[in-house]
């Protein structure tokens, strides 16, 4: 990750990284339109290198979800009818939808079976679903 990065530019990544770790819900989200590192409620930082934010965040162990090899049908259903995470606030009261908040492990499980990688999620961490092609 450093050769693709200033020192500053790493440092400032490390301690976004650090806040989305002291943060209940914090994690990256990356979907074919780039990376979104949630760090606090109502917070987030965005790019398009995702290969070095998702190998920072990996190595520090923040949860990743990667949804960039879900198909396009299955992405869009969840991005406009799944629940958002609440980064930083409790979760709302089930049941979730699309205006709701519910807890990393519920969004996650959803993207992993449509087809996302899911990692440092517990209980749900491991390769998507397989997709037909």
């Amino acid at each position: 990750m450093m050769d693709t990065y200033t020192q500053a530019q790493a440092d400032m990544l490390a301690d976004y990284i650090r806040r989305a770790l002291a943060v209940e819900g914090g994690h990256l989200s990356m979907e074919p339109g780039g990376a979104r590192l949630y760090c606090a409620c109502g917070a987030y930082v965005s790019g398009f290198e995702c290969e070095g934010i998702k190998a920072a965040c990996l190595a520090a162990g923040l949860p990743v979800i990667d949804g960039r090899r879900v198909p396009f049908g299955p992405l869009y259903a969840l991005v406009v009818e799944a629940p958002r995470v609440a980064v930083g606030k409790p979760a709302g009261p089930q049941p979730w939808n699309s205006l709701s908040e519910a807890p990393l492990a519920h969004v996650a499980s959803l993207y992993r079976t449509a087809g996302a990688e899911v990692f440092n999620v517990p209980g749900v961490s491991g390769p998507g679903a397989e997709v037909a092609s």
